[in-house]
């Protein structure tokens, strides 16, 4: 059974001082979420699914490609570390937002790139973060902005897939470790202190 629960949209001075939240879209959330759970100041990353139509959709539905949900994020981070603006360059710099519907051999609107600003700060956060990124590509941005709707978590094998089981997933093992040398080499001051 998945646990349903609406995305609330905050404003800034309604969310917690020490808490935000993020929902960002950009491929197999498997591969989008090995790259966040890297991150300063990320407090926790859930795969889910958002944007569709399809009341409880669930993994085969989504990946069916007809239920209109994008596999996505939804990042709980501490605002004082990293902000929010920061967590979308740092999706920029790991997927490819100039191809449509599609990362690498996952095609489909289900694998689309695409921002879910949860208020008007992180909306014009968003439109700078794709004028940024848009200077680092030849082509086109084609991520888009999107309303927030019901967030529906992910099944409970999806979450810290990588962690878990992805070195085993030879799909995990091309994707994933160059997404994470991209992280590490271009955001190395931001990445989690291992001790």
């Amino acid at each position: 059974m998945l646990r349903l629960h609406d995305v609330r949209i905050f404003t800034m001075a309604e969310q917690d001082e020490q808490t935000q939240q993020a929902i960002i879209a950009g491929g197999c959330f498997w591969c989008t979420e090995a790259v966040f759970q890297q991150l300063s100041g990320v407090l926790s990353v859930e795969s889910g699914y958002i944007g569709g139509t399809m009341a409880d959709p669930n993994y085969e539905a989504v990946c069916r490609g007809d239920t209109g949900h994008a596999e996505a994020l939804l990042i709980r981070f501490d605002p004082s570390i990293i902000g929010y603006g920061d967590l979308l360059d740092v999706l920029f710099a790991t997927h490819d937002p100039t191809t449509l519907n599609r990362q690498g051999n996952d095609i489909g609107t289900q694998y689309r790139s695409a921002l879910f600003p949860l208020n008007d700060e992180q909306m014009a956060e968003a439109k700078a973060a794709i004028a940024r990124a848009q200077v680092d590509h030849d082509a086109p941005i084609v991520t888009t902005i999107e309303e927030a709707s019901i967030w529906y978590p992910a099944e409970d094998y999806h979450q810290k897939y990588w962690d878990r089981v992805g070195e085993q997933n030879p799909y995990c093992m091309a994707v994933i470790p160059p997404k994470l040398q991209k992280l590490r080499k271009k955001f190395s001051d931001r990445l989690v202190t291992q001790s």
